[in-house]
């Protein structure tokens, strides 16, 4: 996964409350990003989330870059416990193509909590793909 600085909506970005990104991608004119090829929002929790229930990640659009006029979710998550909310997670979602729509101007994410976070942050990138390292065991023995 190659991630750009441009493409990244929030950094570290504390989250406590429900909120949106803290910045935006500015698509020059409203339109479909999920048309195409897939594209994906990508989280990552750098910081622990203490205190609160839960959160769920939303890639979101809207016509203005304080993510607060005309908002569409384009992508969301699951509801995530707060038990999965562990320093290092990464959670990613794709987001949704507007079939038949034109889509908005600028690209973000929200956070919805549920209860008051008292601690815990988010790195949110913008992505073509996903990063997603396993190691299984190989099943084959050596003799």
């Amino acid at each position: 996964m190659i991630v750009d600085q441009f493409l990244r909506v929030s950094t570290a970005q504390a989250v406590t409350t429900t909120a949106v990104s803290t910045d935006t991608v500015d698509l020059s004119v409203a339109r479909d990003m999920g048309a195409g090829n897939d594209v994906y929002m990508y989280f990552t929790i750098p910081t622990a989330f203490t205190g609160g229930t839960s959160i769920q990640f939303q890639a979101i659009t809207a016509d203005n870059a304080a993510l607060s006029t005309n908002v569409t979710v384009v992508g969301a998550s699951a509801v995530i416990p707060l038990a999965s909310l562990t320093a290092g997670a990464r959670f990613a979602i794709r987001i949704n193509p507007q079939i038949g729509g034109q889509g908005r101007r600028y690209l973000g994410a929200n956070y919805v909590v549920v209860g008051t976070m008292t601690a815990g942050n988010v790195t949110t990138d913008i992505a073509d793909d996903i990063a997603d390292n396993k190691t299984y065991a190989s099943g084959f023995s050596v003799t």
